[in-house]
């Protein structure tokens, strides 16, 4: 990227000499001329036109479908620059669940916009890292794609099943126009008759019973359930090699939210594809994914396999999220919290994110920010208590 760290973490306001909670109009003013600099530098990158040479990539690994690597995305906000995801690394096998965990803010659905090149910009943008995506013949890196040749991987390749099914949806549209215009957008030569049959089929594929019914209602006219189904049907149109499911049960009943895991699983098998599921909800977690990334302020502190992050949990904040989940028939007095707050995004510290809230902190903590330690060739956690070759004393 044009960008790397060293040049964007330079500070992009003065340190306030009255309250530290308000910025004088001049420090205002100071952050809007360099917010600016650097908004129109990227924006100029991203519409540059480039041949695809400039793009393509080697995956590290093959058998992954998905490869983040030291992924920056920064908001370039008026009281500073927030750095939503600050270094993330972690890969999403062919054929597999990856769940992405942790409280809301850490960073999971700008992660997955980033991968989808829909973090909202001018304010949004990434600043530096790779995402690279393996496409079977070749692999593109999407962090340096131009935004017009990204229009042909999203939505085909990649699709994306957002939080609220309402919001997302085109209320002015029938549901079927809106499933015929993800057919005839990536599927040239397709007539709208094929378009409308292959939508109907889709519906039939995610389990709706009126098929071409639904296919000529409106949005408002569906339950959140039935609505969440077209959202299924529409990411699956063009048969995608990787599914980003985000919070894709939040909005439903316990019922609903059964039938909606239980279609993404046997979908998933049917079409042999990836998914990236993210949530707060760690029984689905459990229930789905094969492998879990755990995520705090903006960075990856844990990862491994579901049986290791579940049963030999090892960071102190993936220990908390798992001891604040309610259990059935277990009585407590009162359910169990991480104390603290998560640290500004605009004025992170260079030592451990977690150490202000962690009852494990050591002298080591406010050293540099930890590095990852390999616990087993899929473990891996970012603590100085595994570190082995420092002194945790």
């Amino acid at each position: 990227m044009l960008f790397g760290k060293n040049k964007q973490d330079k500070p992009q306001k003065a340190a306030p000499k009255g309250n530290a909670h308000y910025l004088t109009a001049k420090e205002s003013r100071e952050i809007a001329r360099s917010n600016a600099k650097v908004i129109r530098a990227l924006e100029k990158e991203k519409k540059r036109r480039i041949p695809e040479e400039e793009y393509l990539c080697e995956m590290a690994d093959p058998a992954n479908i998905v490869e983040f690597d030291d992924l920056h995305t920064y908001f370039f906000t008026d009281a500073g620059v927030s750095k939503a995801v600050d270094g993330v690394t972690f890969s999403i096998p062919k054929g597999a669940t990856v769940g992405v965990v942790g409280e809301s803010g850490c960073g999971k659905s700008v992660t997955s916009l980033s991968l989808m090149r829909l973090v909202q910009a001018p304010q949004g943008q990434i600043v530096s890292g790779s995402i690279r995506f393996n496409l079977g013949d070749k692999a593109y890196d999407i962090a340096k794609m131009p935004i017009d040749a990204m229009r042909n991987i999203r939505g085909k390749q990649i699709a994306m099943i957002f939080q609220e099914p309402m919001t997302s949806l085109n209320p002015v549209f029938r549901i079927g126009y809106q499933l015929d215009e993800m057919v005839l957008l990536h599927k040239p030569g397709c007539t709208k008759e094929e378009a409308k049959a292959h939508s109907i089929e889709m519906l039939k594929l995610v389990g709706i019973a009126a098929p071409e019914r639904v296919y000529r209602c409106y949005p408002h006219e569906l339950s959140g359930g039935m609505r969440q189904r077209v959202m299924i049907a529409i990411a699956l149109s063009c048969d995608p090699r990787l599914i980003i499911a985000d919070e894709p049960t939040t909005a439903l009943d316990v019922t609903i939210q059964a039938q909606i895991l239980d279609l993404l699983r046997d979908i998933k098998d049917k079409i042999d594809g990836s998914i990236m599921l993210i949530t707060h909800d760690l029984g689905v977690i459990a229930e789905m994914a094969d492998y879990v990334v755990v995520m705090y302020a903006g960075r990856v502190i844990e990862s491994g396999t579901t049986e290791e992050i579940f049963h030999d949990p090892l960071h102190p904040y993936t220990v908390g999220l798992q001891k604040s989940k309610p259990v059935v028939k277990r009585k407590v007095d009162r359910l169990y919290n991480i104390p603290g707050q998560v640290p500004n995004p605009i004025d992170m510290p260079d030592y451990c994110y977690f150490k202000e809230r962690c009852d494990r902190c050591t002298a080591k903590c406010s050293g540099e920010y930890p590095h990852f330690v390999q616990v087993s060739p899929t473990h891996r956690v970012a603590c100085y208590l595994y570190d082995k070759e420092g002194d945790n004393d």
